[in-house]
């Protein structure tokens, strides 16, 4: 049975990933993008972090520590992909801009077409074997089917069969989880998420990242004096991660094979998917304090 799991890994991955874009799509409308376009300097603030800020502090962080090879290449998957449909369900209940939130995620999501190649190639090229060639056209394609068109498809369900669209949506992301659930227990049962070889330095790694981002998330648009509800939107976008992608690119550039080891490739996954579990108790705390808008931070009321 696990065996049946490694040999369709890449098969596991692009389904969460479809159906989980399928469900944000379908609960993304136009009206979405103008709301944002009447006030756009929390958007501006957030692109930039989320385009621009996440790569550099992953490459400062993979430059500054000495990191496993595989803990490294998850890393800089984590930092190359955009946020996902959990960072706009945390903003709505920690009473952030969820339309903010919901249009970085589109927008990120949109360009990461062009954007997760570059960052990938910048932060793990230099890591990997002197043979090694960044697969930018089939990440691409990749990005393609699997991301942007059930997007597209989720939009046209709202737009074109309103009643059915919260069902696309409900579903999609239920689908999602659930593929999520069996790929852990596919990868356990084969033995590819032993927590005792992938260290507990390489935990304490992934969590301090994940706090990096966090803190960064939230100081930047303080400093930029926003509102509250723009930075709790920011905030949880930079840090939460849309972990389904990471999963799929792993699967990508490391297919796993039946009776083969792959100790770096195995780190990489380990670490998405440490990532996506951590971001998730984080951001359970983080929904916590924004909840309360603390005044000491100096954010402006919404």
């Amino acid at each position: 049975m696990f065996e049946f799991y490694v040999e369709h890994e890449y098969a596991f991955a692009a389904a969460q990933l479809a159906l989980a874009m399928l469900g944000m799509g379908a609960t993304l409308a136009p009206r979405d993008f103008a709301e944002i376009a009447r006030d756009p300097k929390g958007f501006g603030v957030g692109i930039v972090l989320q385009v621009l800020g996440v790569p550099v502090l992953a490459w400062v962080f993979l430059g500054v520590f000495q990191l496993d090879l595989g803990v490294a290449i998850g890393l800089a998957l984590c930092s190359a992909i955009p946020g996902g449909t959990v960072s706009n369900i945390f903003t709505y209940l920690a009473r952030g801009h969820t339309a903010l939130s919901i249009v970085l995620t589109s927008v990120a999501t949109l360009g990461c077409l062009v954007t997760a190649p570059i960052v990938l190639s910048l932060l793990i090229e230099q890591h990997m074997p002197p043979d090694f060639v960044m697969p930018v056209g089939q990440i691409a394609v990749e990005i393609t089917l699997y991301l942007l068109l059930p997007l597209v498809v989720g939009m046209a369900a709202l737009r074109f069969a309103p009643r059915f669209a919260p069902t696309v949506a409900n579903w999609g992301v239920r689908g999602s989880l659930f593929v999520i659930l069996l790929i852990v227990i596919g990868a356990a049962g084969a033995g590819r998420l032993d927590l005792e070889v992938f260290g507990p330095a390489n935990v304490q790694w992934v969590l301090g990242f994940v706090l990096l981002l966090t803190v960064a998330g939230l100081f930047v648009p303080l400093l930029a004096r926003l509102s509250w509800p723009d930075v709790a939107a920011i905030g949880i976008e930079v840090s939460v991660r849309n972990t389904n992608l990471g999963l799929l690119i792993k699967a990508s550039l490391f297919p796993a094979i039946v009776g083969v080891a792959d100790p770096v490739g195995d780190k990489v996954f380990f670490t998405v998917l440490l990532y996506g579990a951590v971001q998730l108790m984080i951001g359970g705390v983080l929904v916590s304090l924004l909840r309360t808008r603390i005044p000491a931070l100096g954010a402006k009321p919404a």
